[in-house]
């Protein structure tokens, strides 16, 4: 199935021109076993579609991929154990116990889950608001992430984040400012590079922000000084309300990045996302290469954010053809059952695990007290920097540390 990307580059193209357009597959489930061994223990070589990739300045990615049985099923479980947290968002919002803003990432979840399986541990990632899979996959849990969202004391910034501002030491957060993370990111990426890291740092952001002049900016300083960057763009196609092509001159968003050599990969198929993530990495860590630009083909099925119907710009049928046709999860899992690696009913078993999982998350997250009035005046800043004593909102108001 040809991807949405490919039919609306073709569409901008002269009629001439248009039986020599090749664009990346986003089907979920194009990638072939080439070898089993019988210790399932050991890893099986697959091979990947031919058009799983396209490139800018710099050579594909090899197509075949070793990976054992257990990473395959691994991937799995955390993919539904992330669409079950937002999900669960879901639910809560519409039930009032989350307000404010809140963007969901059902239907990209192999970007997020493919991302941590092809990075290390002390590289470093950075993201705009669509950020709770992350948050989870770079060492923080489902509990700390919901707990976040009601505005609870379980939460990982202590229920006086939010959203788009949850945090561990190898995730930067969410950010708010559309775009404005892509030069923060820059900045950690300097950070490694100064101290002589061998660690790379993951900025990304989505097609809506591409535009941002402070992402250009971004990208000709890690140039200049070849940092260890790899900048990632989510294109989910469509930026709030706009689909990539009203907005975008150039919807090829791996190509945007001048003298920096750019990847772009399907994104709906968690193997292709992993390999993708393994090359980038080896490019700016192991070969020194500097930065690159890595786009991942991806679609989300719900809103841009919670008060986002999400078909005022879209249509109804679009939305329901990617979820049965290239739907990530469902992908990986004809994978392994086509493949003999687990049974249908050892995947249901999996299905049920995440489940309970979110729910105790869910169910503890709701016992969490809100934040005390006192912890208005804590995390103010960085632990061992306090000054001795904060004034309130009047003169005579004072908070001692």
């Amino acid at each position: 199935m040809s991807s949405l990307a490919r039919l609306r580059i073709a569409r901008r193209l002269p009629t001439a021109l248009r039986a020599h357009v090749r664009g990346v597959q986003t089907t979920a489930d194009t990638t072939e076993l080439h070898n089993k061994p019988e210790d399932l223990s050991q890893p099986i070589t697959l091979k990947l579609h031919e058009d799983s990739f396209s490139t800018h300045l710099c050579e594909k990615p090899s197509l075949e991929v070793q990976i054992t049985a257990q990473e395959l099923m691994t991937m799995y479980k955390q993919m539904q154990t992330m669409r079950r947290m937002e999900m669960a968002a879901d639910a809560l919002y519409k039930a009032k116990l989350i307000r404010g803003f809140c963007h969901l990432a059902i239907g990209q979840e192999a970007v997020s889950v493919g991302l941590e399986h092809g990075i290390e541990k002390n590289d470093r990632v950075i993201t705009a608001y669509r950020c709770h899979p992350f948050a989870v996959m770079r060492g923080g849990t489902i509990k700390g992430v919901l707990g976040e969202l009601l505005g609870r004391q379980a939460g990982m910034s202590n229920g006086k984040g939010g959203s788009m501002h949850i945090f561990t030491p190898t995730f930067f957060g969410g950010n708010g400012i559309v775009g404005a993370q892509v030069p923060i990111g820059a900045g950690v990426a300097f950070a490694q590079k100064y101290r002589a890291e061998k660690h790379c740092t993951f900025a990304l952001y989505g097609d809506g922000a591409s535009n941002q002049g402070q992402v250009f900016e971004a990208f000709n300083m890690a140039k200049l000084w070849d940092l260890p960057c790899v900048f990632v763009c989510e294109n989910n196609k469509y930026g709030m309300g706009t689909s990539a092509e009203r907005s975008s001159s150039n919807t090829s968003y791996f190509t945007r990045g001048d003298k920096i050599p750019g990847l772009q990969v399907n994104g709906m198929d968690i193997i292709a996302a992993k390999r993708a993530v393994e090359y980038a990495r080896n490019w700016t860590v192991e070969q020194g290469n500097g930065p690159l630009l890595l786009e991942f083909v991806t679609y989300r099925y719900g809103g841009h954010s919670m008060s986002d119907p999400g078909t005022t710009y879209r249509t109804r049928e679009e939305v329901q053809r990617m979820r049965s046709t290239q739907d990530p999860i469902r992908g990986l899992q004809r994978y392994i059952e086509e493949w003999g690696l687990a049974t249908e009913q050892e995947l249901k078993q999996l299905d049920k695990d995440a489940k309970a999982e979110v729910d105790q998350a869910v169910a503890e997250v709701k016992e969490s007290p809100e934040p005390l009035i006192k912890d208005l005046w804590s995390d103010i800043y960085f632990k061992g920097t306090e000054p001795p004593f904060m004034r309130g909102r009047e003169r005579e108001e004072i908070h001692y540390y």
